[in-house]
C-alpha cells in the first residue's frame, strides 16, 4: 500500500478510530485523566497526560480515549 492512501482518511489505520472533538467538563490532574462530553452529549473519561494543563470547557481532540490536542472552541459546534 502507499502511504498516501492512508493519509486521506478520516480514520486511524490501525485501530479505524476516528479523533472526536470533546469538551472538558472536569479535570483530575493527579491521575491526568478529564470527564469530558462530545456535540451529542455522550460522556467519557479520557486520558489528558499529551495535552498540557486541560481546563473545563476546553475542546480537546480524542482518539481511543486519550486527548491528543487542544483544539478551538468552533471544533465542537
Amino acid at each position: 500500500m502507499i502511504a498516501d492512501e492512508h493519509c486521506a482518511s478520516d480514520h486511524c489505520i490501525t485501530c479505524a478510530d476516528e479523533g472526536i472533538p470533546m469538551r472538558v467538563l472536569l479535570v483530575d490532574s493527579d491521575r491526568e485523566l478529564a470527564l469530558c462530553v462530545d456535540a451529542a452529549g455522550a460522556r467519557s473519561s479520557v486520558e489528558v497526560a499529551l495535552v498540557a494543563h486541560p481546563s473545563p470547557g476546553d475542546v480537546l481532540l480524542v482518539h481511543a480515549g486519550t486527548a491528543l490536542t487542544r483544539l478551538d472552541a468552533e471544533a465542537l459546534t
